[in-house]
């Protein structure tokens, strides 16, 4: 009788860690997000990571000036770990007025007044090497926007890389 019971006690016990050990991957898994984002320092030329979060532009490397904007990095091969396939797709910066606007909303924990479609509008685009921004809404950002879609060198699709 003492062997069933313990064999039940040991089947038990391996129930037991098992869920634990589950119930610790369920909630210990971040779903891939990184909190970290690629930005551009503008004046240095040069891709940096910064907090996910920030508000581009944000400081940059040299100095205390606000000349990093976020940047789009993609693999041309589908393969986000392969270094040399990477490149920018596009730069984005977010107007003052908007900037102001979302500084204000997560300093006070609430939603920002501006709506999304009308936020758009704040939202500029350009690739790296084009020396103007595009409105969010307009023809031009939407392909630049879109353009690295197709398919890299090798057929297979771009893929957006995180830090």
């Amino acid at each position: 009788m003492e062997r069933a019971q313990t064999i039940k006690l040991a089947a038990a016990l391996a129930l037991l860690v098992a869920a634990g050990w589950l119930l610790w991957r369920f909630f210990a898994d971040d779903g891939g997000v990184s909190g970290k984002a690629y930005f551009y320092d503008l004046s240095e030329r040069r891709l940096f990571i910064g907090p996910r979060d920030g508000i581009p532009p944000i400081k940059g490397l040299n100095d205390a000036e606000e000349d990093a904007v976020r940047a789009v990095v993609i693999s041309t091969n589908g393969n986000p770990a392969d270094k040399a396939a990477r490149r920018i797709a596009y730069l984005e910066k977010y107007s003052p007025e908007l900037k102001r606007e979302l500084e204000a909303a997560r300093a006070s924990g609430t939603s920002p007044a501006v709506g999304r479609a009308a936020a758009q509008a704040h939202r500029f685009v350009r690739r790296a090497d084009d020396p103007q921004w595009y409105p969010l809404t307009s023809a031009e950002a939407e392909r630049i926007v879109n353009e690295w879609l197709t398919a890299g060198p090798g057929g297979g699709p771009a893929v957006i890389c995180t830090p």
